[in-house]
């Protein structure tokens, strides 16, 4: 039980730590409800509340940002693979085609 009361207060203080140097980190357009400022006053007046608080209410979330896309490289985008896969599968039946073609031009009889 003594370790309890040495544990939490730690854990308390660094919960608002955290959540001061993520506030003033943030941009300033991911800040919901009130100011920067504000919200570091909050959890300071409100040590474990306050951090929770701002967690829960105060930060956009990025899956919030309803706009934005995330950047994928091309060798893990389905759509650019499904597009090259189409790519291929046409150069092939070209191909298949030209050579049945050079084939037919072959196979004729000379005219006289």
């Amino acid at each position: 039980m003594a370790r309890l009361f040495v544990i939490v207060p730690f854990v308390a203080l660094a919960l608002d730590v955290f959540a001061i140097v993520d506030i003033a980190l943030i941009e300033e357009r991911r800040v919901r409800a009130l100011n920067k400022a504000l919200w570091i006053v909050i959890v300071l007046l409100l040590p474990i509340i306050g951090a929770v608080l701002w967690f829960l209410l105060g930060r956009e979330r990025r899956s919030d940002r309803g706009g934005e896309r995330r950047v994928v490289a091309p060798d893990d985008d389905p759509a650019f693979l499904s597009k090259l896969r189409q790519q291929e599968d046409a150069d092939e039946r070209i191909r298949r085609l030209e050579q049945e073609l050079s084939e037919l031009d072959d196979d004729q009889p000379p005219t006289r």
